[in-house]
């Protein structure tokens, strides 16, 4: 069973059915994964470029691992080592690339839109693997796994996303596929980090996080994403713990059933508290296990893979 998009550019607009297909699948491979030898000969032969022009810890082994648990060869590019640095374009090092009989491309980019630019002049398949402050679906496509394993269901939950919303392609991503799949969406953070189109997508808005953690059946946290943003959008580091951190004691104060989430990379102390990520409640580092089968499933369905009957013993 493949896809009916030939690449994974992004979550908007992205079929239901798709969404479905790529959880169940990521699932089969999560068995794989806790086998003693965790590998099948799904995509051998295949060969998968990793083109990172951003760093990146989880996403990149995460892609590397599911690479290497399929059997699929693997080329790390690295930009600092590249031609690009002599001044060869973007699009010169991509058809490069391609000439060597390349099958798919793995693309993290600063730029939005950069991933959908790079099928325009080359025919492997493209995964984003996060584009500025565009999209990244892989990581939604995992949380999304990651709620369905402890929820059952994606239909009709209700999930807080908190945090730095203008600058987080984990946010929109997360938006599209969990209204895709017919979950609630709150967004909560300092009003002006959420953006004034966000509501126009069918969330609702609510800066009062207590307020929001009693209505969340999950809650997915998010870092302020320094790194992007100009001065002055928030007042302090505490300041900004206070009003939206998630503290140990913030919790025990509604004392309900919560799911938290976090994509990472965590600011512990300062939108979570280590006691929250450590804790029962968390969810994280099974959101990272995740990251390995659900990729396993993308890459895998987006390559023409094959599953045997010996695969699924």
């Amino acid at each position: 069973m493949m896809l009916r998009q030939r690449h994974l550019l992004g979550l908007e607009g992205y079929p239901a059915e798709d969404i479905q297909t790529i959880i169940d699948t990521a699932f089969k491979f999560r068995e794989v994964l806790d086998r003693p030898i965790k590998k099948v000969p799904s995509l051998q032969g295949v060969t998968i470029v990793n083109l990172f022009f951003e760093n990146s810890t989880r996403t990149r082994i995460s892609f590397e691992l599911a690479q290497k648990r399929l059997s699929a060869d693997t080329v790390n590019f690295s930009v600092s080592s590249s031609s690009l640095k002599k001044g060869e374009s973007f699009k010169d090092t991509a058809q490069n690339i391609e000439a060597m009989k390349i099958d798919a491309v793995v693309m993290r980019h600063p730029t939005p839109g950069a991933p959908k630019h790079l099928t325009e002049f080359i025919d492997s398949v493209v995964i984003n693997a996060g584009d500025g402050t565009h999209e990244h679906p892989t990581q939604a496509i995992l949380d999304m796994m990651s709620l369905h394993e402890k929820f059952g269901k994606l239909k009709g939950l209700k999930i807080g996303i908190l945090g730095d919303i203008a600058h987080s392609r984990v946010a929109l991503s997360n938006i599209y596929g969990l209204l895709i799949m017919g979950a609630e969406v709150t967004l909560c953070g300092p009003p002006n980090l959420i953006p004034p189109f966000i509501k126009d997508l069918g969330v609702n808005v609510n800066t009062n996080v207590d307020e929001v953690i009693e209505w969340a059946d999950a809650l997915n946290v998010l870092r302020i994403q320094r790194e992007r943003m100009g001065l002055g959008l928030i007042p302090s580091i505490r300041e900004y713990r206070a009003m939206f951190g998630i503290t140990q004691e913030r919790l025990d104060h509604h004392k309900k059933e919560i799911v938290i989430m976090h994509p990472g990379p965590m600011n512990r102390g300062v939108e979570i508290d280590g006691t929250v990520a450590d804790g029962d409640q968390a969810i994280i580092l099974n959101q990272v296990l995740n990251g390995v089968a659900s990729r396993m499933a993308i890459l895998y369905l987006l390559c023409g893979g094959k599953f045997s009957e010996e695969d699924e013993s």
